[in-house]
């Protein structure tokens, strides 16, 4: 993967902006900060405070220009001014975890999931059930933001996050390194609770409304369904995504 200073920072860190989720990631003792920016036009007892927050975890602050705060959160109504970038010690590049001696067995594809509540709910269920990664594209998924980490209760930042450009490269990838990529439809015959598990799995969750897209859809190897007899037509993604994960922790036991 060459040298750590190569590596994206959004490869490497979680972004997060305002006020308070900045306080609240210094103070918190299981994190590692690795810088704050502050906006030049940021004065007063909100500034200062976050100033001294800095401090006292030991964690550089940074002068910037307001629009590049604006530029670098990637929001332009919520930043107040402040972001700072939060080590996410088990995210790193899809292509690094490929070339892994061990690469993971068992992986969650993003693919057009684009409300903040489903990406942090999906990370923190895949987290709790022990997934090998989550992989959560540049493009076309919602960005790693604090809502994100809001809805994940905090597990975002220590999900095992893994960032490509999209979905459809991702699925290159991974079809180019032996996996299975099983797509989750509604109508589709096979059940996520009997079909053969190859060693090596990949599941594609589709977006809130589209579903798994065309570019996506062409490379699956299977399409499988969770099983509804009562008359309901689908799961919200996040739910679907928890009733998978622990399919996998069962077959595992």
């Amino acid at each position: 993967m060459g040298d750590e200073s190569t590596v994206s920072p959004k490869d490497r860190f979680l972004t997060v902006y305002g006020r308070k989720p900045v306080l609240e990631a210094l103070a918190d003792d299981g994190l590692r900060v690795d810088k704050v920016i502050l906006a030049d036009t940021a004065r007063g007892p909100g500034a200062a405070e976050i100033q001294r927050a800095a401090k006292a975890a030991g964690v550089a602050v940074q002068r910037a220009s307001a629009h590049r705060v604006k530029v670098l959160a990637g929001n332009g109504k919520q930043d107040q001014g402040v972001l700072a970038d939060v080590v996410a010690p088990r995210m790193r590049a899809l292509e690094a975890a490929l070339s892994d001696r061990r690469p993971p067995s068992r992986v969650l594809l993003l693919d057009g999931i684009t409300t903040p509540a489903n990406v942090g709910m999906i990370l923190r269920t895949a987290t709790a059930a022990g997934l090998d990664g989550v992989i959560v594209p540049r493009r076309g998924v919602a960005a790693l933001d604090p809502m994100v980490v809001k809805a994940s209760a905090g597990v975002a930042f220590r999900a095992p996050v893994l960032r490509c450009g999209s979905a459809r490269e991702a699925a290159e990838m991974l079809t180019e390194a032996g996996y299975g990529l099983y797509a989750l439809g509604a109508s589709a015959k096979t059940s996520i609770f009997d079909f053969d598990l190859p060693q090596r799995a990949a599941f594609v969750l589709g977006g809130e409304t589209a579903g798994v897209g065309g570019e996506v859809g062409e490379l699956v190897t299977e399409w499988v369904s969770i099983p509804m007899p009562g008359d309901v037509e689908s799961l919200n993604v996040s739910a679907a995504a928890a009733v998978l994960s622990f399919e996998l922790v069962r077959r595992a036991r």
